[in-house]
């Protein structure tokens, strides 16, 4: 019996390709943008609207993260983080990656506009747009508020969720939108309080290069206490009830709890801590709203 493999070569690339896409943050993404189509209806979404929107984001949020690795390669070469990425190692080249790009995302617009709806569409080209050019381009090269500023588009994915399904943008989609936006501050800055060394050998004024720690410590502090208060919106609009309140006092009363660690009694751990644990605590949030909504 003969077997078939992958040439080492080929296999190679597909895995470069892959990692361009930043699966680890895509599949966070699409863990929003899901929750968001489900909690637009009290009934289920259809299987065919469902794969076509969570797909087409999918696709056009692995193009937008493929443009940022280019934009960034070579910023990505001088930070321990990021030297790892495929066109910071030389793996893959400018026009072969803009191609995949280009395919990837307009694959993905396509998809929406054709199965879901043009809205969704039209406000996931302009999520595109803001991370790949607005942030990535404009932003993060020259002003420390960047992922303040640039932290719209990463909001919007449960936005995009919202309108697959209702065909509009509601008050409710803009508080998703609002709890994101809010986190983002403190997620990042968090992270680049332990590689402050990294973006400033890189020239990126990210917060602890531009103000220093102190100030940046403070600022995930309040930044995180404004995300507490954000959290409990969707109850305070009637949009959850009791257990979804519960669950984000919970979550945010333990983020809160890091941030004062950070805050009084820093270390690279307690930071490193912080990061992972603000992911954990958005997947939980988002679990905990949809959890709420079927019960």
């Amino acid at each position: 019996m003969s077997t078939h493999v992958l040439p080492a070569g080929f296999a190679q690339r597909v895995r470069a390709f892959y990692a361009l896409t930043k699966p680890r943050v895509v599949s966070l993404i699409l863990l929003t943008a899901v929750i968001g189509m489900l909690l637009a209806t009290p009934g289920m979404v259809p299987p065919g609207l469902l794969l076509a929107a969570t797909l087409g984001i999918a696709l056009v949020a692995g193009a937008a993260a493929a443009i940022n690795c280019l934009v960034e390669r070579k910023i990505d070469a001088l930070m321990r983080r990021t030297r790892w990425r495929p066109l910071a190692r030389g793996e893959l080249g400018t026009r072969e990656t803009l191609v995949f790009a280009g395919l990837l995302g307009g694959a993905g617009l396509w998809m929406l506009a054709y199965y879901v709806n043009e809205l969704t569409m039209w406000l996931t080209l302009a999520t595109f747009v803001g991370y790949a050019v607005i942030y990535t381009l404009l932003l993060k090269p020259v002003t420390p508020q960047n992922i303040v500023i640039g932290g719209a588009s990463g909001a919007m994915p449960p936005v995009l969720g919202w309108a697959a399904v209702t065909g509009e943008v509601s008050t409710e989609a803009m508080l998703l939108f609002l709890i994101i936006f809010a986190w983002t501050p403190p997620h990042f800055w968090s992270l680049a309080l332990y590689r402050t060394e990294d973006y400033a050998r890189a020239g990126v004024p990210m917060l602890p290069v531009t103000h220093g720690a102190h100030y940046t410590r403070l600022q995930v502090l309040l930044y995180t206490l404004i995300l507490f208060a954000v959290s409990l919106l969707p109850y305070v609009v009637q949009m959850s009830g009791l257990a979804y309140l519960l669950a984000a006092l919970a979550l945010g009363g333990v983020f809160i709890g890091y941030a004062l660690r950070i805050y009084f009694a820093y270390s690279d751990t307690v930071a490193q801590r912080t990061f992972r644990y603000s992911i954990a605590y958005l997947a939980f949030l988002f679990t905990a709203l949809l959890v709420d909504h079927y019960l």
